[in-house]
């Protein structure tokens, strides 16, 4: 075994919680705002968006990693909640809360097993540190294109 870290971050997003929801929901589109989320494929197409069991591929630092997502909890418009079934071990959540008209908080959390090899030469507070303020830009690149799709769609 390996150590796990955990991660959480947040950002307000300007933009109803549909606008914000559906953002999310588009996992094709995912790499366009997660830097090192190089693909998300769908493998299980029971639900019309956010399929139960999805391939994902992390590319970063001369590192690759695959997994397999599956949805463990799903409630529109709230929370979406997954574990891996393969591949890299990981878990994590997001949680949408409407704050107010055209006002949306999203809370990310992502944990994940380090693997042994790495956890040898990486200090878990140098690579927790990097990771953590990755998926906040993350994020943040997710807040900057749902504003300026609802921006575009309010004109």
């Amino acid at each position: 075994m390996g150590i796990w870290l955990k991660h959480n971050v947040k950002t307000i997003v300007n933009a109803p919680l549909e606008n914000v929801w559906d953002t999310w929901s588009d996992l094709d589109s995912m790499p366009l705002w997660m830097s090192w989320i190089e693909s998300v494929k769908t493998i299980d197409t029971k639900t019309s968006t956010l399929p139960d069991l999805t391939e994902w591929t992390l590319a970063a630092n001369g590192f690759r990693f695959k997994w397999k997502a599956q949805i463990t909890e799903r409630i529109d418009k709230q929370k979406l909640e997954w574990v891996s079934v393969g591949g890299l071990p990981t878990k994590g959540s997001v949680v949408f809360n409407e704050q107010k008209l055209a006002t949306t908080s999203v809370n990310l959390s992502v944990t994940y097993e380090l693997p042994k090899m790495l956890a040898r030469i990486m200090e878990e507070n140098i690579l927790g540190k990097l990771v953590t303020n990755e998926l906040q830009a993350n994020i943040n690149r997710f807040q900057d294109l749902v504003e300026k799709n609802y921006a575009n769609e309010s004109t």
